[in-house]
């Protein structure tokens, strides 16, 4: 995986379905224990409502779990994963709280309100997309600084912390599959190959481009 969509922070949304209150909530999560962490700490808060649905989708091992908590099957936990898997969201857990309100909504109505309560919470959270990067470290002078920096925002670079002493020291994350190119465009400005070190791979938030 070389790039994966997640949340910022944890967000809350609810509907009422026939006098049922379903009440979505989204956490970040990177692993399994955080996740089941975070359902428990939903159902200790909300202790006395009926039902706390859940459903976590994890980027390490690609794991995927569910739960209808005593929901007919099928109506919980896979609609609300469904709400998950086609936003394309990974490392987040969602937990549907039900408070029943003395109506019976039936298979179809359940699984629609479980999902439409976490589609809610997935539309008001805060996404962060995270693309494979290389950080580089570049050291020019301050000549070329101005020709160096008109370049860089073309390659969607994210400033990792410059330096300017004697000379300039650039410490940027650029996506992986973007090097080459940019190291052909400095090559061509400045009439050789640059001396851009490479220090990591990781991950890093670049905004999510517009569709």
């Amino acid at each position: 995986m070389t790039e994966f969509t997640t949340i910022a922070a944890a967000c809350e949304q609810s509907l009422t379905e026939k006098r049922s209150e379903f009440i979505a909530q989204l956490f970040p999560v990177q692993t399994a224990q955080a996740a089941l962490a975070a359902a428990d700490a939903v159902r200790a808060k909300h202790h006395k409502a009926r039902h706390h649905v859940w459903a976590f989708r994890i980027r390490a091992g690609g794991l995927s779990r569910y739960s209808d908590d005593g929901e007919p099957q099928g109506t919980g936990g896979v609609p609300v994963l469904s709400v998950l898997e086609k936003a394309g969201l990974t490392d987040v857990c969602c937990v549907v709280t039900r408070y029943f309100g003395g109506v019976l909504l039936g298979a179809s109505g359940l699984a629609r309100a479980y999902s439409s309560a976490a589609a809610q919470a997935v539309q008001s959270a805060e996404m962060l997309h995270y693309c494979e990067a290389y950080r580089i470290r570049y050291a020019i002078d301050y000549g070329s600084y101005g020709k160096v920096s008109y370049l860089l925002p073309e390659f969607d670079t994210v400033d990792a912390g410059s330096d300017f002493g004697e000379k300039v020291t650039l410490l940027f994350d650029i996506k992986t599959n973007l090097l080459s190119a940019l190291e052909a465009r400095l090559t061509e400005a400045f009439n050789g190959k640059p001396a851009l070190e490479q220090l990591d791979t990781h991950f890093v938030s670049f905004p999510k481009a517009a569709p």
